[in-house]
């Protein structure tokens, strides 16, 4: 699909098309999400190809199973950067990935150490991560953790050394904080 122009629809708009799963609603969905929602998957995959395969898996679970977002309880683009992170962590950890990651081409393998060792990743065009670190330490830690790093919370309370329960609460919390950032003017 080769266009010039891109689609551009408010939210509440953007979520009206959706549920009626109108055509321009994806289009528009695309122009607009995807740089993003490719940040936060290609930080947790460090490899191109995989990382688009993964937005495009994005997309169709987002296109797919609409139906169970809930305004309520989010924005939607919270709702689909969950969805872009759980995917690409279930695609880390799937048996697949792990042999693509294990049988690395002799002649690549070189500029894989050295695209490891240069890069530099521009995950969030909205500034989340200058948001993040306005937060407390200890919400700062676990948001690194868990959106930034791939960690599960499971994970990330056994590193920080504090109950899974804390660790929710203390996720929220900072969630909470960071929406408050996007309220100001």
């Amino acid at each position: 699909m080769n266009r010039t122009s891109k689609v551009k629809l408010s939210e509440p708009d953007l979520i009206s098309a959706l549920r009626k799963q109108e055509k321009i609603a994806i289009e528009a969905l695309y122009d607009m999400y995807s740089p993003a929602l490719y940040g936060v998957i290609h930080r947790i995959i460090d490899n191109e190809e995989i990382a688009e395969d993964v937005l495009q898996d994005t997309f169709v679970k987002i296109w797919n199973s609409f139906s169970s977002y809930d305004a309520s309880k989010g924005r939607l683009f919270t709702w689909m950067v969950n969805l872009a992170r759980n995917l690409a962590i279930d695609k880390v950890r799937s048996k697949d990935y792990r042999n693509h990651t294990k049988n690395h081409d002799i002649d690549n393998f070189v500029n894989t150490i050295d695209d490891k060792q240069s890069s530099i990743f521009n995950t969030d065009a909205v500034g989340i991560r200058e948001m993040v670190e306005k937060l407390l330490p200890d919400q700062r830690s676990i948001l690194q953790l868990i959106y930034f790093q791939g960690y599960t919370q499971a994970e990330a309370a056994e590193k920080l050394n504090i109950p899974l329960g804390t660790l929710k609460t203390r996720t929220r919390a900072a969630i909470l904080t960071m929406r408050k950032f996007f309220q100001e003017p």
